[in-house]
């Protein structure tokens, strides 16, 4: 299935490449990444991703789980699906807060900001992060950042919507932030890490737009402890962020972090799923 000349890549590795680069003058942090419980988890060395499932008890599933994320999604093998249909998604203004978690950089949201509609279920928009470079692939091409949007349904079932970005020109959704994330960066670099930042009302109108194509696949979260039967969307469109804007969101985070990707994970017979609007017309020859 060809849908390459719809995901442009360019600038993937580069652009990662790039924006770490920019970040030479950073301060320079100790402070190991902690789930909920204290245990301890990293990107590199003995508490690397290879090594998260003998970490802690509750990390088992980062080794042993069959349907982990990311995947590396291959246009050619993936199912065309009609009835999975545009990716519902309605999404307003809201209170929120940034804060650092050390392994990434996370703007929860206080009041209700918006839903995705999955199957007919409403998933509530909880918070969003981001990861650098990205952490899915497409056909191999890794882009500069990927964005997750993590929702949950009432019933606590998760479903994730993700923006792979490459660097170019400005986002309209961050630049809402730029200001909120220089204060984290001046917090980060204190001896010790301060209070998260109000954000203030920030407008998620800007995030509802190029849901007529997407992946969808079974999978887990990314980080400890790599809980499996999340819903990923991942959106067929890659946006665009400014170098500067990248490196904003990794530039509070201690060395170690910058580069927050997990590896990809076999699929183990799972199958990718994708709905494009126009892509059936497309293929058929048909205008």
């Amino acid at each position: 299935m060809a849908i390459t000349e719809k995901m442009d890549a360019r600038g993937g590795d580069a652009s990662a490449i790039a924006l770490l680069l920019l970040l030479l003058c950073a301060c320079f942090l100790t402070t190991l990444a902690c789930d909920g419980n204290g245990a301890k988890f990293g990107y590199s060395g003995s508490l690397g991703p290879g090594h998260w499932g003998g970490l802690d008890p509750n990390f088992t599933r980062c080794a042993m789980g069959t349907y982990q994320s990311p995947v590396d999604i291959k246009t050619r093998e993936v199912a065309y699906n009609p009835m999975l249909g545009p990716l519902h998604r309605d999404y307003t203004a809201a209170n929120a807060t940034l804060v650092d978690n050390i392994f990434n950089i996370a703007l929860r949201c206080e009041d209700a900001a918006g839903t995705v509609q999955i199957d007919g279920v409403k998933y509530k928009l909880d918070n969003i992060h981001w990861h650098s470079p990205s952490e899915h692939t497409i056909n191999g091409e890794r882009f500069a950042v990927e964005q997750h949007m993590v929702h949950f349904s009432e019933d606590g079932n998760i479903s994730v919507v993700s923006i792979l970005y490459r660097l170019g020109r400005q986002d309209p959704f961050l630049m809402q932030l730029q200001d909120k994330l220089s204060e984290l960066y001046v917090e980060a670099c204190r001896a010790e890490k301060g209070a998260p930042i109000p954000a203030g009302v920030v407008s998620l109108w800007p995030l509802r737009s190029y849901a007529n194509m997407y992946y969808r696949y079974v999978g887990s979260l990314t980080t400890p402890p790599c809980t499996e039967n999340i819903i990923w969307n991942i959106l067929g469109r890659v946006r665009e962020m400014t170098m500067e804007q990248a490196a904003a969101l990794i530039a509070p985070l201690e060395e170690g972090y910058r580069r927050n990707n997990r590896p990809t994970q076999p699929l183990n017979g799972r199958t990718v799923q994708f709905y494009g609007r126009f892509w059936k017309k497309k293929r058929n020859g048909t205008p």
